[in-house]
């Protein structure tokens, strides 16, 4: 049989993954043979493209690395963005990827071959930094696209914007008054200056902190709609005077959520009703409340949602924690009494210096007037009424408004879908299976590369015919209003495991025990929905799997402590077993039922 040809677009996570799992899964039948197009001159996507000066991943390398790649130990577990660009060069040297990566190679058309499969046209860099005027064509079986979530800016339109001005004392020219924060790169771009932050995720929690240590003059945070501030790290607390600490390093805070009975012995109407998110929700909320004195999120005490927005079934998770303590100062108010029982410490290296330095926390403004002040709009949202007594001029203002994707160079006379058309598993789209979108979705609490991990198994084993049809529902989706900017957001540990039961590799507790024994067993039971899980036993097993997980993924497990894996592992794995146990039931006697009749 002929070579089968994948053109994999982009050289971020997703891609290389991709490129890496086509090789090792290629069969006689179906002999993948990918090449990598990257329109950049490196490899790392976002992580090395849109980086700034001390960001940091906010998904933990346990999650985020690849099943079969691991980090060492000594390695924090939340990396720099050039330690991560490094593992994923480290990744392709390990897996002898390189030399199938094309740098500076932009796909400019996917097109329907009428002999079947597509036609590919790129330009590559000439000598003197243009794109080349003659593209050059790959004839392809099957088309991977990876171009990631975050590569075109989304920038709302503010009337008036142009009247912010750069300040008379730089340069002009030197530091722009408006920019997107893809191009926001160091602290000495905020330095002495008023700074308005349009965004509350991650991107623009980080510039809040990045700004108020960096000697800004005044710092105002703009959010649409509010937020759900956690750590990355489950931070220390005291109960009562006793300051309870982890033994070993902090908790990453994606690690927590246990597989059985929460991914997996589902039964499907435990599924479908999500109620084992609505339960966490409740829970977590309570021990938020008694913990800190709010229910908003951990320690945060404004920019809370709206009540029906508030939980893991609605919402993407906030991990970057650092400029809340700034953001907090003009509105926490927890009694003394409460404040004895229980109290939230913030990480040490995050705590504000000891000045009355304030984040202000605002709504989007309305408009700018021509004097350069910003219009907010009216609102009862308890930092909006603070704001209408403000006369905000920003002299810069970044929009951390994230990003959108365009998909111009697919031939429109191809019918080509686009990520949000793709209903089978947010991986194809129904008929067209040759093209697939890996890495387009986006997790509450999670990480995408895991994920891309995932939907390469599932495309392989779609592609070769080993999935089993009709498909499950999807279960995974979070809820979101029609009119939701974002949709493509899932629930991590629920479309995971859904990915992991479509191919065959959700591994049994007799089989697992039967074949790795009872350390295996209690560590997939207690632990997330790693990657490395799925390769215990199955289609895609892994000979460095069973290790991992005895080693690695058991040190984050026991982190925990018995007092953590009793709250947050077997209490809840007890009631979801049992939840599950009585809808399985149910389920029985109803279908005895319906025989009788019968």
């Amino acid at each position: 049989m002929a070579r089968a040809l994948v053109v994999v677009v982009g050289a971020g996570p997703s891609g290389l993954v991709a490129c890496k799992s086509l090789l090792e899964y290629a069969s006689p039948d179906f002999p993948f043979d990918p090449i990598v197009l990257e329109q950049e001159a490196d490899i790392g996507g976002t992580f090395k493209f849109r980086s700034y000066e001390n960001a940091t991943l906010v998904s933990s390398k346990q999650l985020t690395s690849f099943s079969d790649f691991r980090l060492p130990f000594e390695h924090p577990d939340h990396l720099s963005l050039e330690q991560y660009v490094n593992y994923l060069r480290a990744y392709c040297r390990h897996f002898n990827i390189e030399h199938r990566i094309r740098l500076e190679s932009k796909v400019v058309n996917v097109a329907r071959n009428p002999s079947g499969g597509h036609i590919v046209s790129y330009v590559t860099k000439t000598h003197s930094g243009e794109w080349s005027p003659r593209p050059h064509i790959i004839e392809a079986a099957y088309v991977a696209l990876c171009t990631g979530l975050h590569v075109i800016p989304a920038i709302p339109e503010i009337p008036g914007i142009e009247h912010v001005l750069e300040p008379q004392n730089h340069e002009p020219g030197t530091l722009p008054a408006v920019y997107h924060s893809m191009e926001y790169k160091s602290r000495a771009q905020l330095a002495g200056r008023r700074v308005m932050i349009l965004g509350t995720g991650e991107t623009g929690m980080d510039l809040a902190y990045e700004a108020a240590k960096a000697g800004a003059k005044e710092v105002v945070l703009c959010s649409r709609a509010g937020f759900l501030s956690f750590p990355k790290a489950l931070n220390d607390f005291e109960i009562f005077g006793l300051k309870y600490k982890s033994d070993k390093a902090a908790v990453p805070i994606d690690s927590l959520i246990t597989n059985l009975g929460e991914t997996a012995y589902v039964h499907p109407w435990i599924a479908a009703t999500r109620v084992r998110w609505f339960v966490s929700d409740f829970v977590i909320k309570r021990l938020l409340w008694f913990l800190t004195g709010t229910q908003a999120g951990c320690n945060q005490w404004v920019g809370e949602l709206e009540p029906e927005r508030l939980g893991r079934a609605y919402v993407f998770l906030n991990k970057s924690h650092k400029a809340m303590p700034y953001l907090n100062r003009p509105f926490k108010s927890r009694p003394t009494i409460l404040e004895y029982m229980s109290r939230y410490i913030d990480p040490p290296e995050d705590m504000p210096p000891q000045t009355d330095f304030i984040v202000d926390l605002a709504p989007f403004p309305t408009h700018f007037l021509p004097n350069g002040r910003a219009v907010f709009p009216l609102s009862k949202r308890k930092d909006a009424v603070r704001m209408q007594k403000r006369d905000v001029r920003p002299e810069l203002v970044i929009f951390a408004t994230g990003y959108r994707q365009e998909f111009s160079f697919l031939d429109k006379a191809g019918g080509y879908a686009t990520p949000g058309e793709a209903n089978v598993r947010n991986v194809v789209k129904s008929g067209d299976e040759t093209v697939a979108f890996i890495g387009f979705v986006r997790p509450g609490v999670g990480a995408i590369p895991p994920i891309s991990e995932m939907q390469m198994f599932f495309w392989i084993s779609l592609l070769k015919g080993q999935i089993k049809t009709p498909l499950p529902p999807p279960h995974y989706h979070l809820l979101v209003k029609d009119t939701a900017r974002i949709k493509y957001g899932v629930d991590h540990s629920a479309y995971m495991s859904t990915l992991a039961k479509d191919v065959g590799a959700a591994p049994g507790l007799w089989e697992l025990w039967r074949e790795h024994g009872m350390h295996v067993v209690v560590c997939y039971s207690f632990g997330a929905a790693f990657t490395t899980f799925y390769r215990l036993l199955g289609p895609y097993r892994s000979p460095s799997a069973p290790a991992t997980v005895k080693k690695e993924l058991w040190d984050t497990i026991t982190r925990r402590g018995l007092l953590g894996n009793f709250i947050m592992g077997l209490v809840p794995m007890v009631f979801y077993l049992a939840l599950n146990g009585i809808a399985l039931c149910l389920e029985l006697v109803l279908t005895l039922g319906g025989t009788v009749r019968l």
